[in-house]
């Protein structure tokens, strides 16, 4: 197996985080009771500008992946029809951890936090968002098994994603008549048409059907949310690990996506699936805490894909900006467009600090807090969409070419903002943290 390269092995570019002169102080590693391991400093001793070593080389690893690997596929992948994967792409992250990310080291996996995870998913996201998602989602699905703390579910299913071949993984929660009801507590009572689960001997049986499921295509394993039958709504949701080879899983078409066309979004359907009550992760009930946990790990996650593509953006503009001649000097020189570019670039580097800072407390704090990781999605998410419109505007008719790429980020720009928490849902939870502050006072 594949280790990451060094650090002269990498490669550079406009933006990308800067490279420490030295490295940092060994820090101190704890493990939670979920098992994953803590690589970033505590809050007290933050410094993002020197990243963790094991961190600062994952992140290195995935940025020469993605240029590359990832580069010269993107737009015949944008292109193709939706249907259409490139496992031997994925074959190629596997090989330097991308699909274990953040499976501890016990288990094969490369430990490096979800700070690790964050950072190397910008990377990637810095060239192809929807490569990305089909990294980030395999951890989404992982996210229940490493909050368990039940060393049986991870012995049995973790090793799994650290063999010769890769093994990808998904997170069934939404379906056609239940997405916020889902994730949010309170409306927990108003969901409808839940997918059900009912006790039967020594299994559970689910039925049901969920929607918009990235990797649904071609996972191996999902984590599924089922309400137990009987319950209101989804006020008896409860987690299970599902191995997708199952009797009575059906996989959907794969939807035909504006954006994010590398990764495959697809329905799952469930009848009469028959899963181990082994394979339940907490107990009946606790999905929806579960469930919270999990997008408050994903969130930060996500945000460091949102960075990415405005990221993309902005070193697109920049590249114009410094070529192009108007009025007698290039662009950059020009008052307005300076201004824009600086606009631009404050944003990106805001909206990486914000991810940091919220993938630093997720490594450090269970449960995952939901403050941070919902600010950094919510400004990460906009950013994207604000830095590829500017981006367009100062490229003008070349960047709406398909074969330019910029139209492809403004595209998948509008993606990020939709999955894990949309910005009506990050609201609700950004509210919560400042009255529970206002409380604490």
């Amino acid at each position: 197996m594949k280790t990451a390269p060094s650090e002269s092995g990498s490669a550079s570019h406009t933006n990308s985080h800067p490279e420490p002169e030295t490295e940092s102080e060994t820090r101190s590693e704890t493990k939670a009771a979920s098992g994953r391991e803590s690589h970033s400093a505590s809050a007290a001793g933050l410094n993002f500008e020197v990243l963790p070593p094991e961190v600062q080389q994952f992140r290195n690893a995935a940025r020469e992946f993605a240029h590359d690997v990832v580069k010269p596929r993107v737009l015949p992948m944008d292109q193709a029809p939706a249907e259409d994967f490139d496992w031997q792409l994925v074959s190629q992250g596997h090989q330097i951890g991308l699909t274990r990310a953040a499976v501890p080291k016990d288990y094969g996996g490369m430990g490096v936090g979800m700070l690790g995870v964050a950072t190397a998913l910008e990377e990637v996201a810095a060239v192809c968002p929807g490569t990305a998602l089909i990294f980030g989602a395999t951890m989404l699905g992982q996210a229940p098994v490493l909050l368990s703390g039940d060393p049986r579910l991870q012995a049995r299913f973790l090793p799994l994603f650290s063999g010769d071949e890769p093994v990808l993984a998904c997170n069934a929660v939404t379906e056609e008549d239940a997405g916020c009801d889902l994730i949010i507590p309170s409306q927990a009572q108003y969901a409808r048409n839940v997918m059900t689960a009912r006790r039967a001997g020594d299994h559970y049986v689910l039925t049901g059907r969920k929607r918009f499921i990235t990797n649904a295509k071609i996972a191996a394993f999902a984590s599924v949310f089922a309400n137990m039958e009987g319950s209101p709504g989804a006020t008896g949701l409860t987690s299970f690990i599902v191995p997708l080879d199952l009797p009575g899983v059906v996989r959907g078409p794969v939807a035909d996506k504006m954006g994010y066309r590398a990764c495959l979004g697809s329905e799952l359907e469930f009848h009469d699936v028959r899963v181990p009550a082994e394979y339940m992760i907490g107990g009946e009930g606790e999905g929806m805490a579960i469930n919270m946990a999990q997008s408050n790990m994903a969130r930060a996650a996500v945000a460091g894909i949102s960075t990415g593509v405005a990221r993309s953006a902005l070193e697109r503009a920049t590249a114009w900006c410094g070529e192009r001649v108007q009025g007698g000097r290039h662009l950059r020189h020009q008052q307005f467009t300076a201004a824009k570019l600086a606009g631009m670039a404050a944003k990106v580097d805001a909206a990486r600090l914000l991810y940091l800072r919220a993938a630093d407390k997720v490594d450090n704090e269970l449960p995952p807090p939901a403050y941070e990781p919902a600010v950094a999605k919510l400004f990460a998410d906009r950013t994207a969409i604000e830095v590829a419109d500017a981006a367009l505007s100062l490229i003008g008719a070349r960047g709406y070419l398909r074969s330019y790429g910029v139209e492809k980020t403004m595209r998948d720009a509008l993606g990020t903002r939709i999955y894990e928490g949309t910005p009506e849902v990050l609201a609700l939870a950004i509210t919560d943290g400042l009255y529970a502050q206002e409380d604490e006072w």
